[in-house]
């Protein structure tokens, strides 16, 4: 009877030991979970802060434009919106924690490839030979027959029939593919789209290293005219075949003297060596209707980016788009 008694004893300890094991284990892994759970629940509060600031420096650049809009007619770089580092600098002091910088880019300056395409389908000869002439340039390693047939796939994706155009291409191109999909046969709505066109590759369209990518001066938006004061010296090349690289500086040098009139888009003929170069007048204007707003909001080591393209028509601003990283 004693040593079953002390057998007993022996199986309490191993129970008591099991029964602790088991509890410090449960312990340990509640406060895992709750550790998780507070920092998850920390992110979270963070990205909503972070969403928030990124929203804050958006908002701004939205209200810079609204009052650029009763300034004048003419838009040019030396506006607000196209120097906004000093509200960038200064939104430290917005928030306890956290800051935005904040950029707008004037779409209304590039070169809009949706005007590639006449409203019955026709290819618009103004516009293709804008193109061409932006895709022949040095900086993008493309022959003109390589051009030629990017500019034609461009005119097939956006152009509502499925003929292709001379070397351009069509569904029967696009559904042979590996991972086939169809031509879209209408309008570009977001430039990514380009990617998906016959010829246009990713070095092509994002650039490498030093050499430029395409994606930096196109647009889907807007009516084909660019404005003269904001476009890019790449973008200012393509509007003539007369115009060099030394031309194209000698035109930013030009609209950035702010003694100089910019309100008619012929003030390229005053900068010296161009009185004789002529650009079709329905390429010009010195307005802008369509800006890309970026905006991100920084907390420590964290980030959030927001970006969107809006329309300005007369003091009325639209968010065409708008895309949270």
């Amino acid at each position: 009877m004693v040593k079953f008694l002390k057998d007993n004893s022996g199986m309490a300890l191993i129970l008591t030991i099991l029964v602790i094991s088991l509890i410090v284990a449960l312990t340990l892994q509640f406060n895992t979970s709750m550790r998780s759970n507070l920092y998850a629940a920390a992110n979270l509060r963070d990205g909503i802060k972070l969403g928030c600031i990124a929203r804050s420096g958006f908002n701004g650049a939205l209200a810079v434009l609204h009052e650029d809009a009763s300034s004048g007619n003419a838009d040019t770089l030396h506006e607000a919106w196209a120097h906004l580092r000093i509200l960038s600098e200064s939104s430290a002091s917005l928030f306890d924690e956290g800051r935005f910088v904040v950029e707008i880019a004037d779409h209304s300056g590039r070169i809009q490839i949706n005007q590639l395409v006449e409203k019955d389908g026709e290819v618009n000869d103004t516009q293709k030979g804008l193109l061409m002439r932006f895709l022949s340039l040095p900086e993008f390693n493309l022959d003109p027959e390589e051009a030629e047939n990017i500019v034609d796939a461009i005119k097939d994706w956006i152009d509502p029939d499925s003929e292709p155009t001379r070397f351009g291409a069509e569904d029967a191109y696009y559904q042979a593919l590996e991972k086939p999909y169809p031509c879209k046969n209408a309008p570009v709505e977001f430039l990514d789209e380009l990617l998906l066109v016959r010829g246009i590759t990713q070095e092509l369209f994002y650039g490498s290293g030093e050499k430029p990518g395409i994606s930096a001066y196109l647009s889907p938006h807007g009516n084909g005219k660019i404005n003269i004061n904001t476009a890019d010296p790449l973008v200012l090349r393509a509007l003539s075949d007369q115009i060099d690289q030394d031309l194209a500086e000698d035109m930013v040098a030009y609209r950035e003297d702010e003694d100089n009139d910019l309100s008619d888009p012929k003030w390229y003929k005053k900068v010296p060596g161009m009185s004789d170069v002529s650009i079709p007048e329905t390429l010009l204007t010195t307005s802008s209707t369509y800006f890309e707003i970026t905006s991100e909001g920084f907390k420590g080591s964290m980030a959030k980016r927001i970006e969107g393209v809006v329309e300005r028509k007369e003091k009325t601003l639209n968010i065409l788009s708008w895309k949270v990283e």
